[in-house]
């Protein structure tokens, strides 16, 4: 099954149309868990929210193939990770991607058919 990419800078309501596909059709869509070096903000949760991973960690498994994309935001960095895709699609879902043009950009060169 083909991701759903939802693109657009911060604030432009990525989150407000995945949560609306997500609650009106719960069986259909759902949502990767992306992966970021950044500390939890208060009310996050491992593994809900983001997958919180150190840098080393996070750029080795970006060199060694296993991102779909990744972006630099403000010193740290965000991405989905191949695994995370399948996790959803395995579960017979449109896995559904928010992402910046950059990310967006990646997964277009990935060949990943999204």
């Amino acid at each position: 099954m083909r991701p759903l990419v939802i693109v657009g800078p911060s604030g432009v309501g990525k989150g407000t149309l995945i949560a609306m596909l997500q609650r009106e059709f719960p069986d259909k869509f759902g949502f990767s868990v992306s992966h970021t070096t950044r500390g939890p903000r208060p009310g996050e949760v491992n593994g809900v929210h983001y997958n919180f991973v150190d840098k080393q960690a996070m750029e080795r498994d970006i060199a060694n193939g296993k991102f779909l994309e990744h972006a630099h935001v403000h010193q740290n960095i965000y991405g989905t990770s191949f695994a995370a895709v399948k996790s959803v699609t395995k579960a017979g879902k449109i896995c559904l991607l928010d992402i910046d043009v950059q990310g967006a950009e990646l997964v277009k060169k990935s060949g990943m058919d999204a």
